[in-house]
């Protein structure tokens, strides 16, 4: 397991390092492959905060948590994510099942599946614009995200706000 620590506005003691990899090592039992984690702590307004990303199985699972204690903040995201790659797991093992021969005693048992149901579509038209110009359309309209063209990049990105009040930037990768 490969984790890298990092601090914003916290120095990052060997004991929360510590704490940090013995919790996130509960999470290699659930998966045979090399598991890498990224985990951020921070600290807003005697608030803590911790973000910890995983790689694992080409997934990417991610939890943050804010607390009062960082320890606390620490034990609630990792419990997020064990959440997470249990629901991973059962839509796999789900999946698997649907795939199996046909048995007819499986008829008379009904089995409730989890669905995923899109319950709106939006269709808008798109136009270049910079960054702050998208800032202010998604202020306007209310939204905590939006989607637009980037006139600098020529790409579609995402402007979203962020629980600090500050907002952030996804732009595609090509790879």
């Amino acid at each position: 397991m490969k984790v890298a620590i990092r601090g914003k506005n916290i120095e990052v003691t060997n004991a929360l390092r510590e704490y940090i990899e013995k919790r996130l090592s509960k999470l290699t039992r659930y998966f045979d492959d090399e598991l890498d984690a990224q985990a951020v702590l921070s600290v807003v307004r005697d608030k803590s905060t911790i973000e910890i990303t995983c790689f694992v199985d080409k997934i990417v699972l991610r939890g943050v948590e804010t607390n009062d204690d960082m320890y606390a903040a620490i034990d609630l995201v990792v419990d997020k994510i064990i959440r997470q790659i249990h629901k991973h797991k059962t839509r796999l093992a789900k999946r698997f099942k649907k795939q199996e021969a046909f048995h007819p005693a499986q008829l008379d048992v009904p089995v409730e599946e989890e669905t995923i149901e899109v319950v709106k579509r939006k269709h808008f038209a798109v136009r270049p614009m910079d960054v702050e110009e998208a800032i202010l359309q998604m202020n306007l309209i209310g939204h905590d995200f939006f989607m637009f063209f980037n006139a600098e990049t020529e790409s579609m990105n995402v402007v979203y706000r962020r629980h600090d009040g500050f907002y952030g930037l996804i732009e595609p990768e090509l790879q």
